[in-house]
């Protein structure tokens, strides 16, 4: 049994998905509604036996949106929403979403925005204390480029659960030998160094170039992992839909459990479902 720790959904008519252009071919696969009922045979196949819902869309509405899929459907087994963490102001509604059973934390779209140290000095420290006394994580959409900054957000708040999306999107269409790929290893080493910290092993085949062999390119990618964080604080997700514009949900399947089975059976259970588990405090 497989716990999906990173999907979404959802119903393009609700008009705050700012980042999907249905006009722009390349999203083209992503251009419809995406709801639990699509993913169910695929989740089913694989034996994926509850999904956590990340936010899509930057705006509470969502949130409220991906809440009212969760009642309806005992897969979804947690959710992460958005709120603006800058604001102060919007602790009620952090206020109002702990007392749901399924609200496990929210995600800034930090990848998005203009500034990578924003963590520095952007959230007002009365919502993240909140995240902290309403029992709640903090997942992390990141690239290399904010690695330093979470490190140092980790550091200033020690008890905040936090978890590292798609392994911070390592940049392989530039290769091994670019900068980037120096900076991403003692990135997440830096990270690693902090106990509330996981990371997911998610959302890679899209960071891929076209053609290559995502096998190759994978290996790497999880012996990184691994040796940082280990499978205790590694889990698996399929950021499906966005998985379709590289391959389908089986073979991202596929080609995680040939990593996965490298490790001892205590191992393999972490990172399919134990660590995604524990981190977001799922209901068995």
């Amino acid at each position: 049994m497989k716990v999906d720790s990173h999907q979404h959904f959802w119903r393009l008519s609700r008009g705050d998905y700012d980042w999907l252009d249905v006009s722009d071919p390349a999203l083209a696969p992503l251009a419809r509604d995406f709801e639990p009922a699509d993913v169910t045979p695929l989740r089913e196949a694989n034996e994926v036996t509850q999904l956590v819902l990340v936010q899509a869309a930057a705006t509470e509405a969502e949130t409220d949106h991906l809440l009212a899929l969760a009642d309806a459907h005992e897969e979804i087994a947690g959710v992460v929403g958005w709120v603006d963490l800058a604001d102060a102001s919007r602790l009620p509604t952090l206020q109002r979403w702990a007392k749901h059973p399924k609200f496990k934390g929210v995600r800034p779209m930090l990848q998005d925005l203009p500034d990578a140290n924003w963590l520095d000095t952007g959230p007002a420290a009365a919502m993240v204390q909140a995240l902290v006394d309403l029992g709640l994580r903090l997942d992390a959409l990141v690239k290399t480029e904010h690695l330093p900054a979470l490190a140092r957000f980790a550091a200033r708040w020690p008890t905040l659960p936090i978890v590292i999306d798609h392994a911070a999107k390592p940049a392989l269409t530039q290769g091994w030998r670019a900068p980037w790929a120096k900076a991403w290893r003692n990135g997440l080493a830096e990270l690693a160094r902090h106990p509330q910290v996981c990371c997911k092993f998610s959302g890679l085949l899209t960071e891929m170039p076209a053609r290559a062999d995502p096998a190759e390119l994978l290996a790497p990618v999880w012996q990184t992992l691994l040796d940082r964080f280990g499978p205790e604080r590694l889990m698996w997700g399929s950021d499906w839909p966005v998985l379709n514009l590289a391959a389908g949900y089986d073979s991202w399947v596929e080609l995680a459990g040939d990593c996965i089975a490298t490790l001892p059976a205590s191992g393999q259970t972490a990172v399919w479902r134990g660590t995604a588990a524990r981190f977001y405090g799922l209901a068995s």
